[in-house]
């Protein structure tokens, strides 16, 4: 894997942009094997990285990223290219308008070379449940890459680029960055536009960066955030520069550990890695104290409740009359919406819109939605006061290896619970981050670090302490 730094390390020892989208575009035809792209843009890539090669010969000012390889999620619009969100209803959907995160993207010189394998709509934590096919896990290739942005973390892992964009509704970038060994981070709620970006649940999704390293992901979440007037939860304030605190080390930090945290359910190799990583930075000078999460047992649950309800409505919009595909057995009004959903959307996404249109019907709304609602409350105070007596919150991403193949179908249960360390952080809108702290089984183990509302730089920091003692 090639980070940024050393990417453009070669742009200015006199490679081409060129030069590197056609590496990437290479590496991505020679690595197809793993399906991480639905859509390789190579026409496109090659006319912006040419575009970039004109800029740094006419000594104009570059942007953070000018000339870089980027791969985006195919959930994120691009005016003029396909737009499928992994979904047979929209596989020849072309999108008629970018979206904004894509917008600074390219502003900050970034070359897209492909769009990314997903779960369909963003529903699953495998990959599994694409349209197009799985994504396939280059560590191991019985086990899954994660998801639903399993196909930007294996575009990141197998080196075809430096970074991508995902997006996470309860997990779906550091589920993924810790299956496969990169570093993944979910922004704060509205720290990043969401305008643009195929919605699965409004309040829980935000569009956030992998990178081959911690400072890689910095980089990229500085060109992608900000106010955007088409989005009316981005957050007002400005712009950091992300890497400024990367070599505060740990000294004086105070770490909070759940004790629901590191009970049953936690596989105990990748217990010991995450508890060996703790004792380490407890050596670098951090404190670690012990807190509690009463209410987070029920994270799950009103996760599940409060994303299915989102999405049944998000998703009502996908009828068969405006756009997407459209049965070609319908012969009346009522026929050509059952049938073009029946047909267009996949089972996990069908089994989501019946559980969310359940959770809001008259009978059921105040049972379950309401009270979904009120559990979100109490989550998000339990972290506000556990932030009062430390800095961050230390967790494991995920409750054990990533899963076998199949299990999706197998063991559904088992798939929904292996986002039972992240669903909290979209429920209370926290930012946090997924970084390798070890290894179990020979494969990688992530540390979750949890920060406060918009101290993206503090969480980073952290992040950046453990990448350095697990090296």
């Amino acid at each position: 894997m090639f980070t940024i730094d050393e990417l453009q390390a070669k742009l200015a020892g006199g490679a081409t942009a060129v030069s590197l989208a056609e590496e990437s575009l290479a590496k991505i035809e020679s690595t197809k094997n793993l399906n991480a792209y639905i859509s390789v843009l190579n026409e496109r890539a090659l006319q912006k990285a040419a575009e970039s090669d004109k800029r740094r010969a006419e000594g104009k000012t570059l942007g953070t990223l000018d000339g870089i390889p980027v791969a985006v999620k195919d959930n994120m619009c691009i005016e003029g290219t396909r737009t499928t969100a992994a979904s047979k209803i929209l596989e020849n959907f072309v999108a008629p308008y970018t979206a904004t995160a894509i917008e600074k993207l390219e502003a900050a010189g970034a070359i897209i070379v492909g769009k990314t394998n997903m779960d369909e709509f963003a529903m699953g934590s495998s990959n599994e449940t694409s349209y197009f096919g799985k994504v396939v896990n280059p560590l191991d290739e019985s086990r899954v890459p994660g998801g639903s942005s399993g196909g930007s973390a294996v575009a990141v892992a197998s080196g075809t680029v430096a970074c991508a964009l995902g997006s996470d509704t309860g997990g779906s970038i550091r589920q993924p960055a810790a299956c496969t060994g990169v570093v993944g981070l979910k922004p704060t709620y509205g720290r990043v536009s969401r305008y643009g970006l195929l919605a699965y649940a409004s309040s829980l999704d935000q569009i956030g960066p992998f990178g081959a390293t911690v400072k890689d992901t910095a980089t990229l979440l500085g060109a992608i955030c900000g106010i955007d007037p088409h989005d009316n939860t981005t957050s007002t304030r400005p712009t950091e520069d992300f890497t400024a605190k990367l070599n505060a080390g740990v000294k004086g930090k105070v770490i909070g550990v759940p004790k629901e945290y590191f009970g049953e359910g936690l596989d105990a190799e990748c217990k010991a890695a995450i508890e060996g990583m703790l004792g380490k930075l407890e050596a670098e000078g951090a404190t670690l104290k012990e807190i509690s999460l009463p209410h987070i047992s029920y994270a799950v649950s009103s996760y599940y409740i409060i994303a299915t309800a989102e999405a049944s409505s998000n998703l009502s919009r996908y009828d068969g009359v405006r756009y997407g595909y459209r049965s070609k057995e319908a012969r009346k009004l009522f026929d050509l919406y059952a049938k073009s959903r029946s047909e267009g959307f996949g089972k996990e996404v069908q089994r989501r819109i019946l559980l969310g249109s359940y959770v809001l019907s008259a009978g059921f709304y105040d049972a379950y939605y309401v009270q979904a609602q009120k559990v979100r409350r109490l989550i998000t105070d339990d972290f506000n006061k556990a932030f009062e007596s430390c800095d961050v919150i230390a967790s494991p991403t995920m409750p054990g290896l990533p899963l076998k193949c199949g299990m999706n179908e197998s063991d559904p249960m088992a798939v929904y619970l292996s986002d039972i360390y992240t669903v909290s952080l979209n429920l209370s809108g926290l930012p946090g981050v997924s970084v390798p702290c070890g290894m179990a089984g020979g494969l990688p183990v992530g540390l979750q670090w949890i920060g406060k509302p918009f101290q993206e730089a503090d969480l980073l920091s952290v992040a950046a302490a453990t990448e350095a003692l697990n090296k």
